[in-house]
């Protein structure tokens, strides 16, 4: 079993990237808008429900995942670093729970220009799988805010895990980074039909 978890901010190219190594290694994607968009018709962003219920469904399907025959797991997830409660303990404890079922954890951090990530904000399959970014507006104005006042990647040695990469996904497809990642961590890819 492998824990694979892709970091970066918004729009970097997460999902997509996590689509595609779910399709090139048979992992499973759960990727973080899963749980948003299911509690947010009932519980917006600003209701402490919303907090409460998603990590307590990601926290629940996490146990099952790391003790179930799955080949592994990609989860994608937004870090807010230096922010008290910006999920830097969520990453921990994640880690923790799966190292402790026996898996091989990895850590990728994804990285991309702020006019490339605005572009990317606006793409199709984005839209498709991520209903609470149908208001581009909003979205992009969302990750301007995000971009300007918060830390989305880590410092050198904040980030302590043996099987760690930090990729520029700029000028790359996702199924370019998704290589990219299978060859830096010697991960054996499944023939798919093109």
């Amino acid at each position: 079993m492998k824990f694979v978890l892709l970091l970066g901010p918004q729009a970097v190219g997460k999902m997509t990237i996590g689509q595609e190594l779910e399709q090139k290694t048979g992992m499973k994607l759960f990727h973080n808008h899963q749980t948003i968009d299911l509690l947010h018709p009932y519980f917006d962003f600003t209701k402490p429900a919303h907090h409460k219920l998603k990590d307590l469904i990601r926290r629940e399907m996490f146990k099952e995942m790391a003790v179930s025959d799955l080949e592994g797991v990609v989860f994608t997830f937004l870090c807010l670093f230096g922010v008290e409660g910006g999920g830097l303990e969520f990453i921990e404890e994640t880690v923790q729970l799966f190292e402790e079922a026996g898996a091989e954890v990895f850590i990728i951090e994804l990285e991309a220009a702020l006019s490339t990530r605005l572009a990317r904000n606006q793409t199709e399959n984005r839209l498709l799988h991520k209903f609470t970014k149908r208001d581009i507006a909003a979205s992009e104005a969302n990750l301007l805010e995000t971009a300007e006042h918060y830390r989305t990647h880590s410092l050198p040695g904040e980030l302590l895990y043996p099987n760690y990469l930090r990729l520029d996904t700029e000028g790359r497809s996702a199924a370019e980074s998704a290589d990219a990642i299978c060859r830096h961590f010697n991960w054996s890819t499944r023939l798919v039909e093109q």
